[in-house]
């Protein structure tokens, strides 16, 4: 079984954008996604009158949209092969692209930021529920006052999925397949991406696999709430679980250098 960052850089990493597909119409629904959370559209401005950070932003679909939306954006992500896409399709917009674990965020953030998102499935791929309740208290102590906090991520905690059920088509063309499996642990789900893809005259398999924390939404939704945010649960695109939380209450900020 590999890290999910050895997954994502030899594995997932190289065929994400065939995955994702039309990389125009996915960008449209990201932003779509934004305006239905409630992120506030600013007025354009040099330098922009808003900051954003996107945890593993990944090909950037949210960060790209939050810039356009007239912020100042921070995008973060372990991933190499993503990030480089991500610069390619992020020019002339004002978008910090780094390569670090997203925990590391507090040595790349400078002021408090009005939104923050981790999207796509990213907070399981944490090590563990100490390490989720690490960062989300990261993540309240960078928002300013009235600043809002949104991640959805798969409940892979409240359901069991057995049998045939555990395999996944995820996408197929005349070239490519990929297939996920799905094993359940106690508190994690290890997940077994297989790419099946067309060379030459023959096809080849490749298989790996990494975990992913089995996050319960409720757990989150009272980490937030306990933490001084008021916080709701929706469902997102693909059936995913979203959380969206704000910060109305607490005045005092932290010290930024």
């Amino acid at each position: 079984m590999n890290t999910m960052e050895a997954h994502y850089a030899t594995h997932l990493g190289p065929i994400y954008a065939w995955m994702v597909g039309n990389v125009g119409a996915a960008l449209k629904r990201s932003s779509a996604e934004l305006e239905e959370m409630g992120v506030p559209a600013l007025e354009s401005s040099a330098p922009p009158s808003g900051t954003a950070l996107d945890l593993g932003a990944g090909l950037g679909l949210h960060s790209i949209a939050l810039a356009k939306r007239g912020y100042g954006v921070t995008a973060i992500d372990s991933c190499g092969v993503l990030l480089g896409e991500l610069r390619a399709r992020a020019a002339g917009l004002p978008i910090a692209v780094v390569e670090d674990d997203i925990r590391a965020f507090p040595a790349h953030v400078l002021s408090p930021c009005d939104v923050i998102v981790c999207l796509g499935d990213t907070l399981t791929h944490l090590p563990s529920l100490d390490a989720v309740d690490a960062l989300l208290r990261e993540i309240v102590a960078a928002l300013s006052t009235g600043g809002m906090f949104a991640a959805t991520f798969r409940d892979y905690a409240s359901t069991t999925l057995e049998g045939n059920e555990r395999f996944i088509l995820v996408k197929r063309d005349q070239r490519m397949i990929l297939t996920c499996f799905l094993e359940y642990g106690t508190d994690r789900v290890t997940v077994h991406d297989i790419v099946t893809q067309r060379e030459d005259s023959q096809w080849v398999r490749r298989v790996s696999s990494y975990p992913k924390l089995r996050l319960a939404p409720g757990w989150v939704l009272s980490k937030l709430e306990d933490l001084g945010l008021t916080a709701r649960q929706e469902t997102a695109p693909s059936g995913m679980v979203r959380i969206v939380a704000r910060n109305v209450a607490r005045q005092a900020q932290p010290s930024f250098p």
